[in-house]
């Protein structure tokens, strides 16, 4: 399909987003492209931590071990792998995302220090 101002002086050919070249000079793969979208979307669905309410709960487990649980934050707006990481240098612990339940925890009672990063990261927290 030929564009409106082909063939005149305000002619400009469509260039590829990935690589900047003319769609006839492109090389990009199908699944390059493809990568590139889903990284867009999955940036353009994050949220600013200011948005958002973390809250911070000790839970028991069985043999009287405690675990420090990190709820309402989901993995669509965060990445919860990164925070994870972050928290777990602070408290120097290990811990997991359970991601079917947005959900982040850490081994031990950490929940001062973990309130205490997480707002200064910028999180509301409860």
């Amino acid at each position: 399909m030929a564009s409106l101002f082909a063939g005149t002086q305000f002619y400009i050919p469509p260039t590829c987003e990935r690589c900047g070249k003319t769609e006839d000079e492109c090389v990009c793969t199908a699944e390059e492209k493809a990568a590139d979208e889903a990284a867009k979307q999955k940036q353009a669905n994050r949220l600013p931590p200011e948005k958002q309410t973390a809250r911070v709960q000790i839970e028991k487990r069985k043999g009287g071990r405690k675990a420090t649980v990190i709820s309402g934050l989901t993995a669509q707006a965060n990445d919860l792998q990164d925070l994870l990481a972050q928290l777990q240098t602070v408290c120097g612990t290990g811990g997991t995302v359970k991601s079917n339940d947005d959900l982040v925890e850490l081994q031990g009672d950490h929940a001062e220090a973990i309130r205490k990063k997480l707002a200064e990261i910028g999180y509301r927290v409860k």
